[in-house]
């Protein structure tokens, strides 16, 4: 818990504060603490822990925040315009609607943050770690990229239809993948997301099992427009059926790779897609283990083959 001393003397101000810090460096605790709406600019916070913090609404533009820790931290419509924060630590927290203007961000790791709005221009440094961003507001299905610099602009392109028509025109390497949320088939999913980032792909993982205020339909066919291929696990089938027509009738360039688990049947529309030559024959996994020492061969290298055969690159 955040040391009461330490929280007093936060609140003397600036010039006291950065004074008595001058004499007191190293980590300081402020986990679990509330600062909304606070005034922290041009504080130098570095090496304090902010964890599990609640700090809304606060100003901590020009303030340094070198290695600090804000982990789950609700940080929602902050502000950290011209801020230092080399190596800080924002795993998991709430950064909807913040201002990154301007910041450093050398360094830092962002991996599961939630950053719905948050605005990111002329940011400077590259992050140790910007996985699984989710780039959709809290009640929506989750959609996660992996890199900051491209994240507002992904999901400006889900609500914009004539930036869409000018990316359709380019060849990505973006690999949608989809399938069921439950526990057993959400690790194999992120299993086959982490095979495809080790070969240089951008694979974008789209949770359907939460309640959506959006068309999902519309959304899931944006972005298999931006992708490369479909890699679709069939097994347990709920949403996947609904999704796979709107994306394979349209999309003859967008091969589709379906997995199975063997010890499952194809669900009955399923037969229907085969007439179509871009839906590749299912390969059919035992477990994931298996499926991941046959990806390159079964699963990303007939996928590969066919988007060459449809789009000539």
């Amino acid at each position: 818990m955040a040391d009461n001393l330490h929280l007093g003397i936060l609140k003397t101000g600036q010039r006291a504060w950065n004074r008595w810090r001058e004499a007191n460096p190293g980590a300081i605790d402020f986990r679990r603490s509330t600062l909304d709406y606070r005034n922290l600019s041009g504080l130098d916070l570095s090496l304090c822990d902010f964890s599990d913090s609640r700090i809304r609404w606060a100003n901590l533009g020009n303030t340094v925040l070198d290695d600090a820790d804000f982990s789950r931290c609700n940080l929602s419509k902050s502000s950290f315009r011209g801020a230092e924060c080399s190596g800080a630590i924002f795993r998991s927290a709430n950064l909807e609607y913040c201002s990154l203007v301007d910041t450093n961000i050398e360094g830092a790791d962002f991996s599961d943050a939630r950053i719905f709005g948050a605005s990111v221009w002329s940011v400077t440094g590259r992050p140790a770690n910007q996985r699984n961003l989710v780039i959709t507001p809290s009640g929506e299905p989750q959609i996660t990229v992996d890199e900051i610099a491209v994240a507002q602009f992904m999901y400006l392109l889900l609500g914009n239809k004539s930036i869409r028509t000018v990316i359709d025109t380019i060849t990505s390497k973006v690999v949608l993948i989809l399938g069921r949320f439950t526990p057993e088939r959400k690790a194999v999913l992120e299993a086959i997301r982490d095979e495809l980032r080790k070969r240089d792909f951008t694979p974008v993982l789209f949770d359907f099992e939460k309640p959506s205020n959006r068309d999902i339909t519309e959304t899931v066919s944006t972005l298999a427009h931006m992708s490369r291929f479909v890699i679709a696990d069939i097994t347990d089938a709920k949403s996947i059926p609904q999704e796979l027509m709107a994306i394979v009738p349209a999309l003859p360039s967008v091969p589709v790779q379906p997995l199975l688990l063997d010890s499952q049947q194809e669900y009955g529309m399923f037969e229907h897609f085969k007439r179509f030559p871009w839906v590749l024959e299912p390969y059919l996994y035992e477990d994931q283990d298996r499926l991941l020492a046959a990806i390159t061969d079964k699963v990303i290298g007939p996928a590969e083959k066919r988007a060459k055969e449809q789009t000539g690159r």
